[in-house]
């Protein structure tokens, strides 16, 4: 295994990083935080996180079926609607199908791709210094790059935190696969020898759990990361299938790895992750990925 290790993008598993906008920080200035995102009334702490993590969980989803989208719209318009004569669309449209992404969706992504109205996206990847040294990477396939740009700034003002010049931040991380597996799912000495033996560079642990977040939506959340270089990707996916090992395909993917992950304190983590929350309700955002360190198997 390599020294390399690294995390993706943030997961809250303590506190709901919204109701970190309702404490007062300096670092949030004195705007007054929008009801919508105080915790229901009524609600225990352990509810709340429970709603909240469920609310995230759905979020993610829809944001993981509109990156899909986009760029299944994104390969039709460079390469024609034809899988047969258009390998990046072939690829893209089995990710979806092993995803469950609907085929009416699917469909319709087709059919828009072909509009002559609609604008063509544009891959673009912003940086920005987080909190505790922490550097961040936001991903987006836009049709839009200077509303992208606009309302990433904005955000990234408003939180404390500081937006980053191109490059700045991005030498710090390397482009990788990596494989999902839930822990529920699997063995960890199994998971580890298929993963050497399917040619596997490194194996992160999922978060810790702790004992208030034992729920079903918790569980979901965390998940071992088996990283392989890009290129090994469908090879190492194909050995760990023989191996009999479970996969989370919808959060598996290639994604971008920090070479130094950095530690940081409690404050700047719960921070950090707040801010990556608000970076992904963004429409143009599909990916937010963090230099702050996760553990290594």
């Amino acid at each position: 295994m390599s020294a390399l290790a690294g995390c993706v993008l943030l997961r809250p598993y303590t506190q709901s990083p919204k109701e970190l906008l309702v404490r007062p920080r300096e670092a949030w200035g004195a705007r007054r935080v929008p009801p919508r995102l105080l915790a229901p009334r009524g609600m225990g702490r352990r509810s709340s996180k429970i709603a909240a993590r469920k609310g995230a969980q759905a979020a993610r989803k829809m944001k993981r079926n509109q990156r899909i989208g986009k760029q299944i719209a994104k390969a039709v318009r460079d390469g024609g609607p034809n899988p047969a004569s258009n390998l990046v669309l072939a690829s893209l449209l089995q990710q979806a199908r092993e995803c469950n992404y609907p085929k009416e969706h699917i469909d319709k992504h087709l059919r828009k791709a072909t509009d002559k109205d609609q604008q063509d996206y544009t891959e673009c990847i912003y940086e920005a210094y987080g909190f505790g040294g922490v550097g961040l990477v936001m991903e987006a396939l836009t049709d839009n790059p200077n509303r992208a740009f606009a309302s990433i700034r904005d955000v990234v003002k408003k939180s404390g935190a500081k937006m980053a010049d191109s490059g700045s931040v991005m030498f710090g991380f390397k482009r990788a696969g990596v494989i999902a597996v839930r822990p529920d799912k699997v063995d960890a000495d199994h998971l580890l020898l298929a993963a050497m033996d399917a040619g596997a560079e490194d194996l992160i642990a999922p978060e810790p759990c702790h004992e208030e977040d034992t729920d079903g939506a918790a569980a979901e959340e965390r998940h071992y990361k088996v990283v392989m270089p890009v290129e090994e990707f469908g090879a190492v996916k194909t050995k760990l299938s023989e191996a009999g090992i479970s996969m989370d395909l919808e959060s598996s993917g290639l994604e971008f790895l920090p070479v130094a992950p950095v530690e940081v304190d409690d404050e700047a983590m719960e921070l950090n992750r707040a801010l990556t929350d608000m970076l992904l309700e963004l429409e143009d955002v599909d990916a937010v990925y963090s230099t702050q360190k996760q553990i290594k198997f």
